[in-house]
């Protein structure tokens, strides 16, 4: 049976099993706090899917929670406190907005298990994860300079913190290395999820020449805005965003949360549970590359299932030098590659891209 609560301004979905199993003992209870709708067709719709596999590998022996459209903030804290006091066993906080509160509610509750998306605080109880998205950025870049005859490439960006920063100098890089004469161009949208707000942008990066939209927002707004123009070149962002395949969008990112969701709530269960800090790529199957559809040229299809093979492989790494910063000042040598220490506090733009990053 399934009820419906109000709390904190959000939509409390608790899945209710027929309460203690047949062997005795009482289901655990997952936790899910999302800062969109289920529904947004990105970012948060694929950590449902996440919770959803969750939900199908364990059956009567878990329950799940979950509150979307959570604000980043004072609200966040509120759920998962009112989470943690129901009973939850473990709880995923899928923001990086998040971070702060899950950090603060974990320390009230000790006996509980946090696991908190794209963040770097850690305490005894908590965990962090998230998922190497430039790896995927790295393969829209290269198809999109590719794509573009404006030589002019939008880019919808959200916050600017290391994870977008990262996300705009991986797709950059790729796209300059097959087309010199691009230009990207960026709007900051302030917002993970605001349909209208990501409509303008695009549709604004549109009337500034871009022919190619790239986003690092949730929704699918995007899309449409390309859609409505025409002949403008888009991809998936968290999801495949499929309703808008073949065209405008050739591929798509997509955020693949269910093996890490089994695995620690199995551990959980087993008791085996440790704060760990994880951050997977295409290689271990956390980000996926969606199909890349018949819009896209052969040959340049080829060599993006090339270079994600060469990223499966651990082959090639898309951060590799000969890499300047944005001031001209050399980063990395011929060959280098990047270190993850650099990536995770990513504060620079590389060289060739334009503005300054928000402070």
């Amino acid at each position: 049976m399934t009820i419906t609560r109000l709390l904190a301004g959000a939509t409390l979905a608790l899945g209710l099993a027929s309460g203690a199993m047949a062997d005795g003992h009482e289901p655990t209870t997952v936790g899910f706090v999302y800062v969109g709708p289920v529904g947004d067709g990105g970012w948060t719709y694929e950590h449902d899917q996440g919770r959803l596999a969750v939900e199908e590998h364990f059956g009567d022996a878990v329950e799940t929670v979950f509150v979307e459209s959570v604000p980043e903030g004072a609200d966040a804290e509120r759920v998962m406190t009112q989470m943690a006091l129901q009973g939850a066993d473990l709880i995923f906080t899928t923001s990086f907005g998040y971070m702060d509160q899950t950090i603060n509610v974990a320390e009230k509750f000790p006996d509980v298990k946090f696991e908190h998306a794209t963040g770097y605080k850690r305490a005894d109880n908590v965990s962090t994860y998230s998922a190497r998205f430039y790896e995927g950025r790295a393969v829209q870049g290269h198809i999109a300079g590719h794509m573009t005859e404006s030589n002019i490439i939008g880019y919808i960006a959200s916050f600017p913190i290391p994870e977008v920063i990262r996300g705009i100098n991986a797709a950059y890089i790729h796209a300059k290395e097959v087309n010199p004469d691009v230009e990207f161009k960026i709007v900051w949208a302030y917002t993970w999820f605001d349909p209208a707000k990501e409509a303008e942008a695009a549709t604004v990066l549109i009337e500034q020449g871009a022919d190619v939209i790239l986003q690092h927002t949730d929704s699918t707004a995007p899309q449409a805005a390309a859609q409505q123009a025409g002949n403008v070149v888009t991809f998936g962002q968290a999801s495949d965003m499929a309703e808008f395949g073949p065209f405008p969008r050739v591929s798509s990112i997509i955020d693949n949360w269910a093996p890490y969701y089994i695995a620690r709530t199995q551990a959980v269960i087993d008791g085996t549970w440790e704060s760990t800090d994880t951050w997977d790529g295409i290689a271990p199957g956390m980000v996926e590359i969606g199909e890349i559809t018949d819009a896209v040229p052969a040959e340049v299809k080829a060599s993006a299932e090339a270079m994600i093979e060469a990223m499966r492989s651990g082959e090639y790494h898309p951060f590799t030098g000969p890499l300047n910063k944005q001031d001209g000042s050399a980063w990395l040598a011929e060959g280098e590659v990047a270190d993850d220490g650099t990536l995770a506090g990513m504060s620079f733009y590389v060289e060739g891209l334009t503005g300054e990053i928000p402070q």
